[in-house]
């Protein structure tokens, strides 16, 4: 089963929530007290995301943290490839080195497509299409999700 961690999920809540004001700082209190997540976890994703330059903080009375680029432009490869590291479905998608199997391994180029398709998914789509509203209830569950041939062999 691929899951991705708690961090990752709160992220993406985080992500959203200041995607729908992206012309607003907010601060670490505020995040924690829309979303529901404990203040020190908020503060714990807030630091990661800015090392990575996903975020901006600023200091000071009126400072807080900011998207440091469009929703448009912040891919959900790079948001869980902060948190959870290089997106990789087998130790072989990273290296050949980790894997004992390496030598007589007859399908790791196989791992390496079905990998490469799903960090190109996952790279097509943003934060902004995190936040779009869906149509309806009912049709969330049947909505689909249309991804160019194209983009799966880049």
């Amino acid at each position: 089963m691929l899951r991705l961690s708690k961090l990752t999920d709160y992220a993406t809540v985080i992500l959203s929530f200041m995607a729908r004001d992206n012309s607003h700082v907010h601060a670490a209190m505020e995040i924690a007290s829309a979303t529901g997540i404990a203040l020190p976890t908020v503060s714990k994703i807030l630091k990661l995301l800015v090392n990575a330059n996903v975020l901006t903080s600023t200091r000071g009375a009126k400072g807080g943290y900011a998207l440091a680029r469009a929703p448009e432009i912040i891919t959900i490869a790079q948001v869980i490839s902060v948190l959870e590291g290089p997106i990789a479905l087998t130790e072989c998608s990273i290296s050949q080195q980790g894997c004992e199997q390496a030598s007589g391994c007859e399908i790791s180029g196989s791992w390496s497509l079905i990998n490469q398709t799903i960090y190109n998914a996952l790279e097509s789509l943003t934060l902004a299409d995190l936040i779009k509203p869906l149509r309806s209830r009912d049709s969330a569950w049947t909505q689909e999700v249309l991804i160019p041939v194209a983009s799966l062999y880049r």
